[in-house]
């Protein structure tokens, strides 16, 4: 009998994204299959070898990997030890169906700045509550990906839209208790949601979710040192719970919510 697979999978909250799935695999290969979405993988130990489209194909550690929908692959470990992933399992509309035939010809991307982007959504998508950072980060790997096939990357962007990010900084002022998805504030300015995050980066020096962040713990800053009950706080300040609201808070402060609000009744 093999050893039990250690696997983690949910479904964020996030716009484009279907699936997250983490697993390390001592002995388990994948038999032919096809998933209904775009397939992004990236590998964190051991190598994984795989058939798409009558090809081989191996996904060491330093590569990412994009696998188009309704192509049959498979997937195997090519050393004793197994592997660990972690899969991003992308709706269809997130990448262009005409570029489906690119993805069979070169799945595998050699590209070390895309694979960190992918660690770093990974790593926000555990946190639940981080959303916009989540969805903007998102925005910038498919923008990349993208790229990749269609012999684009490298092609200089365009030039930075002042304007398109000063109308985005006062969409979140209006909205940041209740938040704003990437998607709603591209709607509104008419702008695709990469470039949105690019400008809005440029001209202020820090992405959309890192402003909002700091607008709501701006005012949790007052309603606390006002005497409001940090668990109140939060929801009021639009955290998504307790722990969401003290992992930003201390982070940008230096110190607890509780702590924070001592001081302050310790000066009247």
């Amino acid at each position: 009998m093999g050893a039990r697979p250690d696997i983690t999978a949910w479904r964020p909250r996030v716009e484009g994204i279907d699936e997250v799935f983490h697993a390390h695999f001592a002995d388990h290969s994948y038999p032919m299959h096809t998933h209904d979405a775009w397939t992004l993988l990236i590998v964190d130990e051991g190598v994984v070898r795989y058939d798409l489209d009558r090809h081989e194909h191996g996904a060491p550690s330093s590569v990412v990997t994009l696998l188009p929908p309704h192509v049959p692959h498979n997937g195997g470990a090519v050393t004793p030890a197994g592997f660990r992933k972690r899969v991003l399992y992308l709706d269809t509309g997130q990448i262009d169906a005409d570029l489906v035939g690119r993805a069979v010809d070169r799945p595998v991307l050699d590209d070390p700045p895309l694979r960190h982007r992918v660690h770093q959504l990974h790593r926000t998508l555990e946190r639940p509550g981080d959303e916009l950072e989540a969805q903007s980060r998102l925005a910038l790997v498919r923008e990349r990906l993208a790229a990749h096939l269609r012999d684009e990357l490298g092609v200089r962007p365009r030039k930075s839209d002042r304007r398109v990010a000063h109308e985005l900084r006062d969409l979140l002022d209006q909205h940041f208790v209740e938040g704003l998805t990437l998607r709603e504030a591209a709607e509104r300015l008419h702008c695709h949601h990469a470039h949105l995050v690019r400008t809005f980066s440029r001209e202020f020096g820090m992405a959309p979710h890192q402003y909002l962040t700091g607008r709501r713990v701006d005012l949790s800053r007052r309603l606390l040192l006002g005497g409001m009950r940090a668990p109140d706080v939060a929801a009021a300040a639009g955290f998504y719970d307790q722990s969401h609201f003290s992992r930003h808070f201390k982070r940008v402060v230096g110190t607890s919510p509780g702590h924070y609000a001592r001081t302050g009744a310790a000066a009247l």
